[in-house]
């Protein structure tokens, strides 16, 4: 077995163990925890029986997972919706299903926000609303909130902002802003009940507002703040109408901020980030006898401009140790013009850094904790100084395919590709450098 074949294998299970220790099972036995009564939600103590009604709602990726771990330990004691972008055959007991549409939202996307807005409506004081937000949540549970706006101009909305390049937490601003569910109006629409959020973030640590849009927090983005966006990434001329007439005649809402009353019996705590895949994907690196630095300095940059600064760094790395490793998480953007082919921004990212490899040992992975990298089946992909002549005697020009936005071909092909399925979590992506 050559060396880079060893080191595909190995940056694989790199992977692998920061996703197994980036499970909501392994979140929740470490940060929620119920027993006779008493749930513990990080610091905070709530006693389900103080309360007349206790009610959840647990929604995007790991929507269905996250009830069904707290089901195992809280039993039937708390019930409420669901909404999922996957179809689970098993739904926990107590809880109402919706399907959510994503990347873009469908009609079970609407139906899901109309029940739980009916439903948060019910609540009292004497009521606690228990939310479990993970990411995706944007496209899962959706409702304009202008009731003009159709399920299929929020769809054109949807595709126009995740085209853009603009990055995530400047792409929910605009979704905030145009929904009735995001940017606080969920919380608003549980005003006076208690309110316990568990978040599992796929958004950057310093913006967890974002998570999902957003949707029980106070936003911190406002109405100029969406103009500004839609004018830098050039949106406005690709919304649907009546969503554009609304930049145009400065009809925005503004959201609910901090000092709005809904939050005023609120907390939130974040139980799974982006972190908790770092460290675990160093751990094991460096368990491999690797030098480790975790560098998400490129969080949200242009994919060639964060692989040029992540293998910039990796080389700098290698001149002082002989077994050199760069972890990064977070996202990284990637402008898709014309008809895009197969794939996503992870294997985009990597099949660009194989273009810079040849020659070199290096090896570069990218992937997604949800399983999910664009419109393909595919995580991501793994790169090294092979990949370019592999593909070329596989009769593929990886020029052609980077150009197409049709980076899984090659990896399908060259059997490269990172599948995992859908996992259940979602903690944004991470990225694997070695040097060897």
């Amino acid at each position: 077995m050559s060396a880079d074949h060893t080191m595909r294998a190995l940056a694989r299970d790199v992977f692998l163990h920061a996703l197994g220790e980036s499970s909501i099972e392994k979140a929740f036995a470490r940060h929620v925890h119920y027993d006779r009564g008493v749930l513990r939600v990080c610091d905070d103590l709530y006693d389900l029986r103080s309360y007349t009604r206790v009610f959840a709602v647990s929604f995007g990726k790991a929507g269905h997972q996250m009830a069904e771990v707290l089901a195992r330990q809280a039993g039937a004691t708390i019930g409420g919706i669901v909404a999922d972008p996957v179809v689970h055959s098993h739904q926990v007991a107590g809880y109402r299903y919706f399907s959510g549409g994503h990347p873009h939202p469908n009609e079970e996307s609407v139906r899901a926000a109309d029940a739980i807005l009916k439903s948060l409506g019910t609540l009292n004081s004497e009521s606690l609303a228990l939310f479990m937000i993970s990411g995706g949540g944007s496209a899962v549970v959706e409702k304009a909130v202008d009731p003009d706006i159709s399920l299929a101009d929020v769809a054109a909305t949807y595709r126009t902002l995740v085209y853009s390049g603009a990055p995530i937490a400047q792409i929910n601003a605009v979704r905030k802003h145009l929904s009735a569910v995001k940017g606080g109006r969920m919380a608003r629409a549980a005003q006076g009940a208690q309110q316990v959020s568990i978040l599992v973030s796929d958004v950057p640590e310093n913006a967890l507002d974002s998570l999902s849009s957003g949707p029980t927090m106070p936003d911190s983005s406002t109405v100029e703040d969406c103009h500004r966006i839609a004018a830098e990434y050039s949106m406005l001329q690709e919304f649907p109408t009546l969503v554009r007439e609304l930049f145009e005649k400065h009809a925005l809402e503004e959201t609910p901020k901090k000092d709005d009353p809904a939050f005023a019996r609120s907390r939130w705590w974040k139980v799974l980030s982006n972190e908790t895949a770092e460290r675990a994907a160093a751990e094991i690196a460096s368990a491999h006898g690797f030098t480790v630095e975790i560098d998400h300095k490129c969080d949200d940059w242009d994919f060639a401009k964060a692989a040029d600064y992540l293998l910039e760094r990796l080389r700098a790395l290698q001149r002082e140790v002989p077994k050199a490793c760069i972890i990064s998480g977070g996202e990284v953007t990637v402008k898709v013009s014309g008809n895009a082919g197969t794939g996503g921004r992870n294997q985009h990212f990597a099949l660009y850094c194989a273009e810079k490899i040849p020659g070199e040992n290096i090896t570069v992975l990218s992937a997604g904790t949800d399983g999910i990298d664009g419109n393909g089946p595919a995580a991501g992909g793994v790169v090294d100084s092979t990949t370019l002549d592999r593909a070329r005697i596989a009769g593929m020009d990886v020029g052609e395919h980077l150009r197409g936005f049709d980076a899984f071909p090659v990896f399908e092909k060259l059997g490269d590709a990172i599948q995992t399925g859908t996992t259940g979590t979602n903690v944004r992506d991470l990225r694997i450098l070695l040097g060897y």
